[in-house]
């Protein structure tokens, strides 16, 4: 039985939507990536919306290949920093080496994950079973065609979980207490995250960008 996980990140940790043989199993909230992975020691793949594989230097190729792929939802794929620039300790001091050392600014929304960022570039390294992926770019793919609208909406909350029940991933009405404060957005992307989990552990996933980087580097994001 195929065990996987899709993990988002929200502001009090991370929510995990697991699934088995492609049915929700569970869903719970952990504090940090590294919980995770040791409560789900048996999981084949751990599936995170968030950067792995950190740019020697920006821009980083599947950002922008996920952009691309993505098409009017593109704004959602903040840019990555290169791992000096999160080594600073404020945004002043990040955004103003970014700019002295690469020539390009950093957003504040890419900064605000620097934590998440560097906690799990920690778990992955040692932890194979962790791969990327992005909520939109998973979106995309299984309803073959641009989202029409965001998700922080009503008709594009509607969309997403019309599309992950139409992929066999039906979300409870109501969640445990512990878990029914995370926002439904976090958890929407959650479950589609399990959703490129499965594909991955059954060999049936893809990348962007197409191409492999070098093995070591991790610069693609999967759907």
């Amino acid at each position: 039985m195929a065990r996987v996980v899709g993990a988002d990140v929200w502001k009090k940790g991370w929510i995990a939507v697991v699934t088995v043989d492609g049915w929700i199993a569970t869903i719970d909230a952990y504090d940090t990536v590294a919980d995770l992975a040791a409560a789900e020691a048996d999981a084949e793949v751990i599936a995170v919306d968030i950067p792995i594989g950190l740019p020697v230097a920006p821009p980083r190729a599947a950002d922008a290949a996920a952009r691309r792929f993505i098409g009017a939802r593109s704004s959602s794929v903040f840019p990555t920093p290169p791992r000096d620039v999160l080594e600073f300790g404020t945004y002043k001091e990040a955004l103003r080496f970014s700019r002295k050392r690469y020539g390009v600014g950093l957003t504040a929304q890419s900064y605000a994950l620097r934590d998440r960022i560097l906690e799990t570039d920690a778990v992955a390294r040692s932890d194979a079973r962790v791969i990327e992926i992005h909520p939109e770019v998973t979106f995309r793919a299984i309803a073959g065609r641009p989202l029409g609208f965001s998700k922080r909406t009503w008709n594009g909350h509607s969309e997403r979980r019309r599309l992950l029940s139409g992929a066999g991933l039906s979300l409870p009405d109501r969640l445990p207490d512990a878990v029914g404060v995370v926002p439904a957005n976090d958890i929407l992307d959650a479950a589609a995250g399990a959703w490129t989990a499965a594909r991955y552990a059954a060999g049936e996933a893809r990348t962007v960008p197409d191409e492999m980087p070098l093995p070591g580097f991790g610069e693609v994001i999967w759907y």
